[in-house]
């Protein structure tokens, strides 16, 4: 079972999941947030002690005015980490969180020996542009994050009406809070020189990326895959960008690579 525990940093207490028993994994949440009931996390816990902290601001957790860009975020994870007596973790993350995931290992590569990346961001092709989450409706969500729209609408809502004012204020009122954070790292374009410390991951590296993504294009799996030497890419079809949900048990699998 994952509960939901509180550890102090320096900046701010910081809520994080924790549960399952194993070999630690440290999982970073996407500009979505996570919760205790999340599928994957609990897929996860099955065979090691997974530990999922909430970026500041994100659900009951409070913000820290003090973490305002890239560096401060990446040294604050760190600082979590070490609050929790946790070393060289199976780290992974998904999206914001991979990006965040990449920092780590490239800021401290003799501390990351396994990394899975799930479709991060991070990086940035004029080609191929991100979608802008902070321009996007809730009734868009759906089609922009999941590979089956419909399904994706059902997970995302449960089963509420996107389009009643009231879910909308909700939405938004959650949305300007988690993604206020969010944006210090992510807008207006979630690129923040990343592709030049790719070389600095030691860490050996499986990147997971579904093959419907239409938030990040699949485009930027390859980017990464050959930025981070020997990294391994999976592919994976019938999955969007939410990949954790429509697809959990086949990123496991991806994740168990690394042992």
């Amino acid at each position: 079972m994952l509960e939901l525990k509180t550890v102090q940093t320096h900046h701010v207490p910081v809520r994080y999941i924790e549960g399952g028993a194993g070999p630690e994994l440290v999982f970073l949440h996407g500009a979505g947030g996570v919760t205790p009931e999340d599928p994957l996390l609990n897929t996860l816990a099955r065979d090691h002690r997974v530990i999922a902290p909430l970026v500041p601001g994100y659900g009951d957790s409070e913000e820290a005015p003090a973490i305002r860009d890239m560096l401060d975020f990446t040294l604050h994870t760190w600082d979590v980490l070490d609050a929790l007596g946790v070393r060289d973790p199976i780290l992974v993350g998904h999206s914001m969180g991979g990006m965040i995931a990449a920092e780590m290992a490239a800021v401290q590569p003799h501390d990351v020996s396994r990394l899975a990346l799930i479709a991060p961001a991070g990086l940035w092709d004029d080609d191929h542009p991100i979608a802008d989450l902070f321009a996007t409706l809730p009734y868009e969500m759906p089609a922009l994050l999941f590979h089956d729209a419909a399904a994706g609408a059902a997970l995302l809502t449960a089963g509420r009406n996107v389009e009643d004012p009231g879910f909308l204020q909700q939405y938004l009122v959650t949305n300007a809070r988690q993604l206020g954070m969010a944006g210090r790292i992510l807008f207006p374009i979630p690129e923040r020189g990343l592709k030049d410390r790719l070389y600095r991951i030691r860490a050996r590296t499986v990147i997971v990326w579904g093959d419907s993504d239409r938030l990040i294009p699949p485009v930027y799996a390859h980017a990464f895959k050959k930025g981070i030497a020997g990294a391994e890419l999976v592919s994976i079809p019938e999955a969007g960008h939410m990949v954790v949900l429509e697809q959990t048990e086949a990123v496991a699998a991806a994740i168990a690579r690394l042992g």
